[in-house]
């Protein structure tokens, strides 16, 4: 017999992904570290910011795209675990546009495309505060075994 789970309310499903950010962040030690914050997480989206530090600059005087990519793959890692079903990245694309600077704040918008089975594919925008998109990223995610606020909660 087929699990039939009942289909949770729009208000519902915002507050699963948010209690799933939040037991997310508790243990999120690489995103508390480089300074980011979560602005917004709803089913299938989030939306983080993070503000370009010295130690984060290179030998160009612009912020290194390690730093744009580990922004960009946070806010992935947010929207495809909304749902509070424990999903990893399979494979993820970077572009980079423009180049972003010491004192940036920077916001990346990740967004759901598609979810079917245990597979999605995500896009996300990373832009400044004033609007220059700096980086481009498409990430796929695979849905593995488990529940992150169960998983989280036993670890």
């Amino acid at each position: 017999m087929a699990d039939i789970s009942p289909v949770p309310s729009p208000a519902e499903a915002l507050q699963l992904a948010q209690d799933v950010a939040k037991a997310m962040w508790s243990r999120d030690h690489v995103a508390q570290a480089l300074g980011m914050a979560i602005a917004e997480v709803k089913p299938g989206a989030a939306r983080l910011t993070m503000r370009v530090r010295q130690d984060m600059v290179n030998s160009h005087a612009i912020c290194h795209g390690g730093m744009l990519f580990t922004l960009a793959d946070t806010a992935f890692a947010y929207a495809c675990n909304s749902y509070n079903r424990n999903t990893v990245a399979s494979a993820c694309n970077i572009d980079f546009l423009a180049p972003a600077h010491l004192g940036d704040t920077l916001v990346a918008q990740a967004s759901e495309l598609s979810q079917s089975g245990r597979t999605g594919v995500y896009d996300v925008t990373v832009s400044t505060a004033a609007g220059k998109t700096v980086a481009l990223m498409r990430g796929k995610s695979y849905r593995i075994q488990g529940e992150g606020i169960a998983s989280i909660a036993q670890a």
